[in-house]
């Protein structure tokens, strides 16, 4: 093991990333210099060219800027808005039914989308002043709003998902598409417990109930955007279209959705797929550079360093998961969700091959801790996002979230300990058996 390529890896990583580098710069940058330590200038820049090159060349990336499409047109197309009615209608009956409501349209609109960010600025925007007029507390407000946005990166069509099938080396998207479904669920209702707790200690709202021609209408309104979830799903597990070609399915269906809603016209299109593509060349991008950086790091034998480190300490897998966990929570404090998956994943995915633990569901532990770290400081996008809609100061929302953030934690170590709840839907419905 060469100790001087370790430290030129992360200290050149680390120094960028301090002096303000964009984290797809720093990852390729730190990746020439370290190539550089073993080839000469010329050879390294043509094997960083070459990883990026293969690292992209990929029909399942596809994907990504498809579905990004999708959940910008969501966004614009009103979409959002029928979710929140029809969440009312779920939760309107429970203590502190807005919080409940937000909750429940974070998991269908964020699952929808495929965004974090997008579901805390649509569903937020919303909910904010309906629960600040209600007398809820903004910052319990911002707090519910923050750490239910992620839902949608577990519960399917997930882009999170389709690059961690990449990083491991081709582990079936559809597997993993389902194996989202429980868990996401599972942290959505985990939130909505905490909720209403927090909501009948403090009597925020009273329980609504909608009558039967509300409940009816508001159904049949936001009927054809969860008809989507139908779509692409049932599309992927009959095998009639594969994820990709499921990608530009929800396209079309969202474009003609948006247009018969009334909500987006033909001319704002252009704008809609101009920023789609911003955000996908920033995504392809990262993924391309830490293709580099993957290739370094395996070049330095740094997954067997870290495993033999770990089997050192304990060869019991509970403990090894445990720190893993432990490891993902505080990276995901410092870095964002994409480029912590495109970098860890090699480091800890074959520790866990060796532990036994299936790669479907080792991929939603790591999503699931990575969701928690884009609700914390300091890099946390959702965290700023969901304070920004609901106009809270970033250090006035961090003492009510602390209780979500048990809710979460304690949601993570049943889906890290209990793999059934992940890969249930996939073994009943795929058959799968890896």
């Amino acid at each position: 093991m060469e100790w001087d390529i370790i430290l030129t890896l992360f200290g050149v990583f680390a120094f960028l990333l301090i002096i303000g580098v964009p984290i797809s710069f720093s990852i390729g940058l730190a990746s020439l210099a370290t190539i550089m330590l073993s080839l000469p200038f010329d050879p390294a820049i043509a094997v960083i060219a070459q990883k990026m090159a293969t690292g992209l060349d990929s029909f399942a990336l596809l994907a990504i800027p498809f579905f990004i499409l999708a959940g910008n047109i969501m966004n614009r197309g009103g979409i959002a808005l029928r979710l929140i009615n029809f969440a009312k209608v779920l939760g309107g009956r429970l203590p502190g039914p807005l919080a409940h409501c937000n909750v429940l349209a974070n998991m269908m609109f964020g699952a929808l989308s495929g965004s974090a960010v997008a579901s805390a600025a649509a569903v937020g925007g919303v909910m904010s002043p309906m629960q600040k007029k209600e007398g809820y507390d903004p910052a319990f407000s911002a707090a519910v709003n923050i750490t239910s946005c992620p839902t949608g990166l577990l519960i399917p069509p997930s882009n999170t998902l389709i690059v961690y099938s990449l990083i491991s080396g081709g582990t079936s998207i559809s597997a993993l598409f389902l194996a989202g479904y429980l868990p996401g669920i599972l942290m959505g209702f985990g939130l909505m417990v905490v909720a209403g707790i927090i909501a009948k200690r403090k009597g925020y709202g009273r329980p609504e109930k909608a009558t039967c021609s509300e409940a009816f209408y508001r159904t049949l309104d936001a009927l054809p955007s969860l008809a989507l979830i139908v779509v692409i799903m049932g599309g992927i597990i009959a095998g009639i279209f594969t994820a990709t070609e499921a990608s530009a399915v929800a396209v079309v269906y969202t474009i003609g959705l948006s247009m018969i809603y009334g909500e987006m016209k033909l001319r704002d299109l252009p704008k809609v797929i101009l920023d789609s593509a911003v955000t996908t060349s920033i995504v392809l991008l990262l993924i391309g550079t830490s293709m580099g950086m993957s290739w370094a790091m395996a070049n330095a034998d740094i997954p067997y360093m870290i495993s033999d480190g770990l089997n050192s300490v304990s060869e019991n897998p509970i403990i090894i998961l445990l720190i893993i966990n432990v490891i993902l929570l505080i990276i995901g404090v410092f870095m964002d969700m994409t480029p912590a998956l495109l970098i860890f994943t090699p480091i800890f995915l074959p520790l866990a091959n060796q532990m036994g633990i299936d790669p479907v569901h080792f991929g939603i532990i790591m999503t699931f801790n990575l969701c928690i770290g884009i609700c914390t400081p300091p890099v946390g996008s959702a965290l700023f996002v969901g304070c920004s809609v609901g106009d809270v100061p970033i250090d006035k929302v961090l003492k009510p979230l602390l209780p979500f953030f048990a809710m979460l934690l304690f949601t993570l170590m049943m889906v890290t300990y209990i793999p059934e709840i992940s890969l249930y839907l996939p073994r009943t419905i795929l058959g799968y058996g890896g």
